[in-house]
């Protein structure tokens, strides 16, 4: 178990941000949170990722620093004004904290990615070291993580999330109200792969990358993916519910705009870095996952 740390964390607020401060408190770590105004409490640090500003004596003397900050790619339909911010949110935030962690010189800085990097992978499998795809959101992260390598000689993990699972939030918890009352089912064909992890295995999974010696990437994903189909039927199982009502491809489209891609698009996505470091994950198969998280 790690001993006591000084972790900073951006984006402590988010879905990810805020669990991963509850545990590292539980588990005995000091956290301050990143905030963008001033800070008005001992557990606060404040930055401006616009005007690429930290305040560097604040964050003086950390072991570790987890930037998750960044502008979410499904709160919005993707306007010309939408990209550039999804992609300027990422750019300007960790610029401005790698530049940062250069100078403090924590123990490890992880910094968030996305299996976006990867693109359309159809059934392919695909681990850290395979190519990145040529879509906007493989543009985004490799961008992104390039931004990330601006800390130096800082052991630096740029960890690429696949589809979070928990029923407060994200994709699972727009979709339960659907399910529960029967109104679910596969969305587009159901053939495309969804690489998936828990939030709990999340955050077990970056607490272990705090103590590894891992660097560069890092896929945070089950090692077990799903077809959207398999998915669904899983989900419709562990509430004792029908999946009838399938989401067509045209009206998803119509819907989502731009965003509809990554629901239809396929990312089989292996966490080969973390199995190779001997990362045991508590939710492995989906229908496990789901049925401990909806019941």
């Amino acid at each position: 178990m790690l001993p006591p740390q000084r972790i900073a964390i951006t984006g402590a607020s988010g879905l990810i941000g805020s669990s991963l401060v509850g545990h590292l408190k539980s588990e005995g770590h000091t956290v301050q949170r990143l905030v963008r105004r001033k800070a008005s409490a001992p557990d606060e640090i404040s930055w401006d990722p616009t005007a690429g500003t930290v305040d560097l004596n604040a964050l003086e003397g950390v072991n570790a620093v987890i930037h998750l900050a960044g502008a979410g790619v499904g709160d919005h339909r993707w306007t010309t004004k939408y990209r550039a911010e999804i992609l300027n949110s990422r750019l300007l935030g960790t610029t401005t904290i790698a530049n940062a962690v250069a100078q403090v010189k924590p123990q490890v800085f992880i910094s968030a990615s996305a299996i976006g990097y990867y693109g359309e992978t159809g059934n392919r499998a695909v681990i850290e070291s395979d190519r990145s795809g040529d879509d906007f959101l493989a543009a985004v992260c490799r961008e992104w993580e390039t931004a990330a390598d601006l800390a130096g000689d800082v052991r630096t993990v740029k960890i690429r999330t696949g589809l979070v699972l928990d029923p407060t939030g994200g994709a699972l918890g727009r979709m339960l109200p659907l399910f529960r009352f029967g109104l679910g089912g596969k969305l587009g064909s159901g053939n495309q792969w969804w690489s998936w992890i828990t939030l709990h295995d999340h955050i077990r999974a970056t607490c272990h990358l705090l103590e590894s010696k891992i660097s560069g990437p890092v896929n945070l994903t089950s090692p077990n993916p799903v077809t959207n189909q398999e998915f669904t039927s899983a989900l419709a199982r562990a509430l004792h519910r029908p999946a009838l009502l399938p989401a067509p491809a045209f009206a998803l489209k119509i819907a989502l705009g731009g965003f509809s891609t990554e629901i239809l698009g396929s990312k089989r996505v292996l966490p080969q870095a973390l199995t190779d470091d001997g990362f045991n994950f508590d939710y492995p198969h989906v229908i496990s996952a789901l049925a401990e998280l909806v019941e």
